[in-house]
């Protein structure tokens, strides 16, 4: 069902077309005003007003002032006009900086508040869409249009403070224009088109092959990375791979550079035009003017006024057409932003049925005639799966490398959807609640874990504000970690991950599994996973895990997994699973008495510490 729903959303989505530009406009608008910035609006209109006013300020200064000493004003009426003239540019133009100023850190903070919202989807997503091709694309691509302040989210509100000067101004000097010539306009109008769009198509050349261009960089950047990575460094060095990667890097640096010599070819001839259509529309102007000068006696301070007005019009008709285009790339990035914000949620979130985890309680979690299948497979990776996980109980789960056993814990913690079957809590399906409530009833150990960077304590307690310091140092004290722990300088204080702090600590593989270990161990919950806890640790150091087991989990239902078959013998209950499915059950010692697939699995294993056994002797 809900795989039939995930296929629907995504036609659906297919189909429906790209939100426009005036939908991702409005979009900003709304955001910026919910998010507490409700300054960008406003100071965004008054810079383009601000803009407008300069301009319109400087297309006058000129005429008037000529036209001043052709009526031959007394020298204190000249210097007033001037004086007039010079306090209004300090004036406006110091407005206009104040205000493009403090309106900058408000466009920052919308950016950031998208890259939040961003994050925040990435954390909080249904899990099956962290493994979705699709989704993680439009991740990455979103986040990459809020890097900067050149990037779609905040140049933004410059195209829109751009338009909107240039269509006031486009309107204020058409009524100009039209009191001479109305024909003029159209003139400047057909060559400022004709010019613009034929520079678009010659500078849209890199764009059109960008293809061509990435891969280049994919090659160069794939190779930067790897000389640069400290665990490919080894192999550099024994295998002599530097000569073949200078190699390739030349060959990649070669076919880049002549990519980009091939385009500024193209490039060159977009001035070209430009100056040619320029001085095309400028001579008509100015044959046009003279005319109006010889035949109607024009002066001339309305010859340069018109004349200015001239090109300020191809400007403004120019800008309009830039910021359009402008708007349309940041409105396809927006578009992508919005995208992935709304991707679809296989899962209940806010409105699933609210379960609070009590750890004292005891819950059951049963799995009936569950099979899962992973999109795109042509196989399920489990069949038909029935299991209980009794109140209490400590589960060990086993099998060969790809039997399904993390899928099958995914399933049990709500990571996955079954695609057929159900997994119920107290005879509840896991689909009916809160998905996030739903994950507070575990607490675990994976085989992949994030190393925060911060405090032993904090990584313990994965919190910096009101940590119960005598509870993490009981569970780093079971989890074996305290000796070492305490021997540092800092103690539980001391910062982990060189990533960020220079003076943080390295951890063996053993420690960190340890600290996982303790990690787990601090959340409070009715349910403990450890998927293979013990990978890391020394033979002394698992043994005492073992004999320590049910002091460590609390008396809390558990479920182990394990490739090591010696480490399930005190688990209450053991699972095979091969073939899909659960193929053998018991206790250790039942199950190898039943000389089944488990026997013969633990036979190959304990056949390899016999004969060190004996080699040793």
């Amino acid at each position: 069902m809900a795989k039939e729903k995930i296929l629907k959303w995504k036609k659906t989505k297919a189909a429906k077309p790209k939100y426009n530009m005036w939908q991702n406009s409005w979009f900003m608008i709304k955001l910026a005003w919910t998010s507490g910035e409700k300054k960008v609006i406003f100071l965004s209109l008054l810079s383009a007003l601000l803009a407008l006013a300069l301009n319109l300020v400087n297309l006058y200064v000129s005429p008037t002032i000529l036209s001043a000493v052709e009526r031959h004003v007394s020298a204190g009426e000249l210097f007033l006009t001037i004086a007039g003239f010079v306090l209004a540019l300090m004036l406006v133009s110091a407005a206009s900086a104040y205000v493009n100023t403090n309106t900058a850190f408000g466009r920052i903070n919308v950016r950031i508040e998208i890259a939040y919202l961003l994050n925040k989807k990435a954390a909080t997503t249904s899990y099956p869409n962290v493994d979705d091709d699709k989704f993680k694309k439009l991740l990455v691509k979103s986040r990459e249009c809020t890097y900067s302040s050149g990037d779609a989210t905040e140049a933004i509100w410059s195209t829109l403070t751009m338009l909107t000067t240039n269509i006031l101004g486009f309107l204020i000097y058409v009524s100009l224009l039209t009191s001479v010539q109305p024909l003029l306009i159209l003139v400047i109008f057909a060559t400022t088109l004709v010019s613009f769009f034929l520079g678009n198509y010659l500078n849209g050349y890199g764009y059109r092959h960008r293809e061509e261009e990435a891969e280049y960089e994919r090659q160069m950047n794939y190779l930067s990375m790897r000389v640069e990575d400290l665990t490919a460094a080894k192999d550099i060095r024994i295998f002599g791979l530097r000569p073949w990667i200078d190699e390739l890097y030349g060959k990649a640096m070669n076919c880049y550079t002549a990519f980009h010599k091939k385009a500024q070819g193209v490039y060159i001839w977009s001035p070209i035009a430009d100056l040619v259509f320029t001085f095309l529309r400028n001579a008509i102007a100015y044959a046009f003017l003279i005319s109006l000068v010889l035949r109607d006696g024009l002066g001339v301070a309305e010859f340069l006024l018109y004349f200015t007005a001239t090109g300020g019009f191809a400007g403004w008709v120019s800008g309009i057409l830039s910021g359009f285009s402008s708007l349309y790339k940041q409105s396809l990035d927006i578009s992508t932003i919005r995208d992935c914000l709304e991707y679809y949620e296989p899962f209940q979130f806010d409105g699933g049925r609210h379960l609070e985890a009590e750890a004292e309680r005891e819950y059951e979690i049963r799995l009936e005639c569950v099979s899962f299948r992973y999109p795109g497979a042509e196989q399920d990776t489990l069949t038909n799966i029935n299991l209980t996980l009794h109140p209490g109980e400590k589960l060990a789960v086993v099998g060969l490398n790809g039997a399904g056993k993390t899928t099958l814990i995914k399933l049990i913690c709500g990571f996955l959807d079954p695609t057929e079957g159900s997994v119920l809590l107290d005879g509840k399906d896991i689909r009916d609640y809160d998905r996030m409530d739903y994950y507070t009833m575990f607490s675990a150990v994976f085989q992949d874990f994030s190393l925060l960077a911060g405090t032993i304590a904090t990584n313990v307690a994965q919190n910096n504000v009101d940590i119960d310091m005598e509870r993490v140092r009981e569970c780093v004290e079971k989890a074996g970690l305290r000796t070492k722990v305490e021997t540092l300088p800092d103690g539980y204080e001391t910062y982990l991950n060189r990533e960020v702090y220079e003076e943080a600590t390295l951890l063996s593989g053993g420690e960190t599994q340890c600290l996982m270990l303790a990690r787990a161990l601090y959340k409070i919950a009715p349910f403990i996973i450890l998927d293979e806890p013990t990978a890391a640790l020394d033979p002394i150091a698992e043994s005492e895990m073992y004999q320590k087991y049910h002091e460590v989990t609390g008396g809390r239902s558990s479920i182990y997994i394990s490739h090591r078959l010696a480490s399930t013998r005190f688990c209450d209950r053991i699972i095979l699973i091969d073939n899909a499915g659960i193929c053998e059950e018991g206790t250790h010692e039942e199950l190898l008495r039943l000389g089944g697939r488990y026997a013969a699995l633990y036979a190959v294993q304990s056949k390899y510490y016999r004969e060190g056994d004996a080699e040793n002797e």
